[in-house]
């Protein structure tokens, strides 16, 4: 893996270390962990010290996000080892996960790889999409296309709100509404939120580029203007609001540092793929504007990003793997787009605070959550969301950062 110790002090460097930091850590660790050696069963838990908790539910979301990742880094280099995890998550995904009669993926499957929730989760549903478009892209298998597509399908004829705009958060097995919507424990029981809405742009975003279809992409324009119309506040600046009721009323007044500057530039990726001169204006003052909220309000001294807060406060400095790695892409998007250097001081920031503390130099992979100082918090089972593989820790975040980071700065400059 990875191993450099010396200060990052140019983008290029930024670059060879990302691209290190993909091949030789990230993608070589979820190939040896994400399945299990001896069943071949998707890992339930793997904690830091690589103790595996295996009577836990297999969820939907860490399938398409391992598929993402795989198809993602094949694109790029089709390597055979890459493509045999993708083959074996596309397998679950559009096996034991895939809804044969009432379409759509469920939730989560038990150890045996029983359904153990049938709700239709649009999360789900968007990671599903994202990962298969991806996957064609890197293979051009037509097969996994036509999942995409059906699932884009789905999304619209049962989760669309055709009066206010939008989607609902999720409904049950047969597409019926659900009294509790929530995703997590940690959320708000609310019919929408940003954070559904946001995976829903990019995987519709991945899907348009794999098949222009008008149809998509006016649906996709339709909810990237959702996005600035109404997720969007600019009030006491400009971040993202996290849940609403059906007509779009806020229902929380916490900011999620790590969603704003990951939208940052994801509404800005969307802009670009829908092509319209008045709404890449828009959204390229709206993503500079974000990106300048957090660096002034979401981070700390030594350039990482804090969990959460309300306007004008930080409220938890905790330290999580994946707002470090979108504030990379964030930070050096905005320099893009505006030039400015402190946009790159803050890329390149970032990415030193993820080699210092987040990058585990001894097991592999990254700390899923760290104290204010950089300290790894106590993992799994005290803290349950603190481990290396589980629901929602992913190769995802971190490899599309190394990933972005290869694509937008030059191999030979910087």
């Amino acid at each position: 893996m990875a191993g450099m110790e010396q200060p990052v002090v140019s983008l290029a460097e930024m670059r060879r270390r990302a691209e290190a930091e993909l091949t030789q850590d990230i993608l070589p660790f979820w190939r040896q962990h994400a399945f299990d050696p001896v069943t071949g069963r998707l890992s339930g838990v793997v904690a830091n010290d690589l103790r595996r908790f295996d009577d836990v539910p297999r969820h939907a979301v860490l399938c398409a996000r391992l598929l993402w990742t795989f198809a993602a880094a094949a694109r790029r280099d089709p390597r055979p080892e890459w493509l045999e995890i993708g083959s074996r998550a596309l397998a679950l995904l559009t096996g034991p996960f895939w809804d044969s009669r009432h379409g759509g993926v469920f939730w989560s499957l038990d150890v045996a790889g029983r359904v153990q929730s049938d709700r239709k989760q649009i999360y789900a549903q968007a990671f599903a999409i994202y990962g298969l478009a991806e996957w064609f892209a890197a293979t051009g298998d037509t097969a996994a296309l036509e999942r995409a597509k059906t699932l884009f399908a789905l999304v619209e004829k049962h989760a669309a709100d055709p009066e206010h705009g939008g989607y609902i958060e999720a409904r049950g097995a047969a597409w019926e509404e659900l009294a509790d919507q929530r995703l997590s424990d940690k959320d708000l029981n609310a019919p929408k939120s940003m954070n559904t809405l946001l995976h829903l742009l990019e995987a519709y975003t991945t899907l348009l580029r794999n098949w222009p279809d008008a149809g998509l992409g006016g649906r996709l324009q339709d909810l990237l203007l959702v996005m600035l119309d109404h997720v969007v506040t600019t009030t006491p600046y400009t971040c993202c609001q996290l849940f609403f009721d059906l007509d779009w009323r806020s229902l929380s007044s916490k900011v999620s540092y790590g969603h704003d500057i990951e939208a940052s530039w994801l509404l800005w990726d969307t802009a670009e793929a829908l092509g319209d001169t008045a709404l890449l204006a828009r959204t390229r003052r709206v993503a500079l504007d974000m990106a300048a909220g957090v660096l002034a309000h979401g981070c700390d001294a030594d350039g990482s990003i804090f969990y959460d807060g309300e306007p004008g406060r930080v409220r938890n400095t905790d330290k999580h793997w994946w707002p470090q790695a979108e504030a990379v892409i964030g930070f050096l998007n905005a320099y893009g787009l505006s030039g400015k250097a402190e946009y790159q001081t803050a890329a390149i920031r970032a990415w030193q605070f993820i080699e210092d503390h987040v990058i585990d130099r001894q097991r592999g992979e990254w700390f899923a959550e760290l104290d204010r100082a950089g300290q790894p918090l106590p993992d799994y089972p005290e803290h349950a969301d603190s481990c290396k593989i589980g629901p929602w820790k992913c190769p995802y975040h971190n490899a599309r950062a190394c990933l972005e980071v290869m694509r937008r700065v030059p191999a030979a400059g910087g």
